[in-house]
């Protein structure tokens, strides 16, 4: 074969530019840097990471975290938004003062039926939104100081006794419409009770007595005590009939033993 037609088949060399075109397909910025990956900030926003374990084992709905029947043996880490706690059906035992300490959109605790015995005293004092706290079913002897935001209290069955409740704990709790201490060891109604109090449960304690001024001002024969009309004393070994002037304020008569 003449050189002539060789020539014209051998291939021609590759260009240097398909490479340089290969490498150039990596983005760049304008500077010539590659760009960084996103960092990872949590499920709920920046600076979250530490949440993220709670609300893979709990359900977080926009502001209320649910941590029901999850054999859990202490408070987890809660969202810094968190408003509405539940966490009913554990083992928690107690409630240290770091639990939910900057929560300051905390409206509700729900800790009902857990094995609490024990609640420091900064618990819950610090909580400038709470409204309602429930500690129903547990194993609890003595109240910390309570915030006087709260509009809805329930303590029913614990263990709370003559030592148990502080001496005029609800005496500034202005809002304050419905105290539940069902189910307790309490010898007495604890006082004074705040004026807008609309429902004071108080079945299958240990009270023994109750004097003129536990409701009604004895010094002034024409106060109404207007708003609580629901007062449950059932259960209790004290005879309402002996002090019948205790009542006099009242819109309704407690129930309770007559004899």
């Amino acid at each position: 074969m003449p050189l002539e037609n060789r020539e014209l088949l051998t291939p021609p060399p590759q260009p240097e530019e398909a490479e340089e075109e290969e490498e150039e397909s990596t983005p760049r910025l304008i500077d010539g840097s590659s760009p960084q990956e996103p960092e990872f900030t949590g499920v709920l926003g920046p600076h979250t990471n530490e949440d993220f374990p709670t609300c893979l084992l709990c359900t977080c709905i926009s502001t209320t975290v649910y941590c029901d029947d999850h054999e859990l043996d202490a408070i987890p880490p809660l969202p810094k938004n968190t408003a509405y706690f539940y966490s009913r059906f554990n083992r928690i035992k107690k409630i240290n003062k770091n639990d939910f300490a900057s929560l300051n959109d905390l409206r509700r605790i729900d800790l009902t039926s857990n094995v609490i015995s024990e609640i420091d005293e900064d618990a819950f004092r610090k909580l400038p939104q709470l409204r309602e706290l429930v500690l129903r079913d547990n194993k609890i002897r003595q109240l910390p100081e309570l915030p006087t935001t709260l509009t809805f209290i329930d303590i029913s069955n614990n263990r709370l006794g003559r030592k148990g409740i502080k001496q005029e704990a609800f005496k500034d709790m202005y809002d304050l419409h419905h105290l539940y201490l069902t189910d307790n060891n309490l010898d007495h109604i604890p006082l004074p009770l705040p004026e807008n109090l609309r429902a004071l449960h108080l079945q299958n304690n240990n009270i023994l007595e109750m004097h003129e001024d536990t409701f009604c001002n004895v010094k002034n024969l024409t106060y109404i005590r207007k708003a609580l009309e629901d007062i449950r004393l059932d259960g209790n070994p004290i005879n309402l009939s002996k002090t019948p002037q205790a009542y006099m304020c009242l819109p309704r008569l407690p129930v309770g033993s007559l004899v």
